[in-house]
């Protein structure tokens, strides 16, 4: 040690509650499942006060949800996943647990092979992408992306629906409903996986709303013939996350912008489209746009009143807006570690906060807390 100075950049710029305006605020509770925090799960309050914690056996996979019954649904980092890719040991969750607020586990399910979102159902059902190589021949036909070898092997999404026993009730793959010809991948990402659903959502239709990663765009599936109803193009977004369905019909979405076409900076955004148009009704980004960036995760949820709950997720910065744009609640995660693995410190180096997604949450959904 040759100085006192605290050497994690964003930590020394602070953490914890930075900033709350209770009368502008939605209120509630916000659960939070760290990358880097070994399986440290917390619900803090609007203050920053922790007011409930579990600890899991395995660190997030991906993120943490309150289910409608008030117990926790969790995705763990499967401890037997394959290395598929590089960057797959930060990617990939595959132990899902629901767990009541006392910790004790009353519903598991596995599957090695998944990545990124997952949604749990109102119907108690688990719908999530996982991937597969894809069959012989099918990657010559993606344009796009910048391989790293000649014998790479590409892999193509798989969403998967299981019930409460396990089994499988719904089956998409990509390469079956997707021209590839029609969904290049940008030059700034690899080949091995295409197209790279990162986010999940089933709108009002029905429809299994899918963000492709890779190749930027929002699509909605039908799920009767897994075929392509809605295209939101990247046009519109730019390589983003987190496809929400809102109640009038829109969908809400975390552009993370990598490459945003006429963008000399990167920035991130949020935005609301309105899919019967294709049209921005709505969005948010910092008045100095390269404020807010995270170049990957992240996510956004409407709340109760309007105003909108944002993970940026790089930096473990949580805040609100109102519809206005004003930021009324800004909180930092304090919890700072490297991925224990390897693998992923490849990929993610450092001593990080970061986190994929949060949910805020009303007291009534909390029936247990004791505030």
């Amino acid at each position: 040690m040759t100085t006192t100075v605290d050497q994690i950049t964003q930590r020394r710029r602070g953490v914890g509650l930075i900033a709350h305006d209770p009368a502008a605020s939605a209120g509630g509770y916000t659960l939070i499942a760290p990358q880097t925090a070994d399986g440290n799960v917390y619900l803090v309050g609007m203050d920053g006060e922790v007011m409930h914690h579990w600890k899991m056996p395995l660190r997030a996979g991906r993120h943490a949800v309150i289910l409608p019954n008030g117990n926790m649904g969790y995705n763990g980092n499967h401890a037997k996943s394959p290395d598929l890719y590089p960057a797959w040991s930060m990617w990939h969750g595959g132990d899902f647990s629901e767990v009541t607020p006392e910790g004790e586990v009353v519903w598991h399910y596995e599957d090695p092979t998944h990545h990124h979102d997952a949604k749990w159902l109102a119907n108690g059902h688990l719908l999530y992408a996982a991937c597969a190589p894809v069959p012989a021949g099918f990657a010559d036909r993606v344009p796009g992306g910048t391989a790293h070898g000649p014998d790479e092997q590409m892999y193509g999404d798989v969403i998967r629906e299981v019930n409460r026993a396990g089994e499988l009730v719904w089956e998409w793959k990509s390469w079956e409903h997707l021209k590839p010809e029609d969904f290049p991948i940008h030059p700034g990402f690899g080949r091995y996986h295409w197209p790279l659903v990162n986010g999940l959502d089933v709108d009002a239709e029905g429809r299994v709303l899918m963000s492709l990663r890779t190749t930027a765009g929002i699509i909605g599936v039908d799920k009767a013939s897994g075929g392509v109803t809605l295209h939101i193009p990247p046009s519109v977004v730019s390589h983003q996350h987190a496809p929400m369905a809102l109640s009038n019909g829109h969908i809400l979405a975390f552009d993370n912008g990598n490459f945003r076409t006429g963008s000399h900076v990167p920035f991130s955004r949020v935005v609301e489209i309105d899919p019967k148009t294709g049209e921005v009704v709505w969005s948010y980004a910092d008045e100095m746009v390269n404020a807010f960036f995270t170049a990957f995760m992240g996510n956004a949820q409407r709340l109760w009143n309007g105003n909108t709950h944002i993970t940026e997720s790089a930096t473990g910065r949580l805040f609100e807006v109102n519809p206005e744009g004003e930021v009324v609640w800004e909180y930092i995660l304090p919890w700072f570690a490297e991925y224990p693995d390897a693998a992923a410190r490849k990929t993610g180096p450092g001593r990080l906060n970061s986190v994929f997604q949060t949910w805020r949450y009303q007291a009534a959904q909390l029936p247990w807390l004791r505030a």
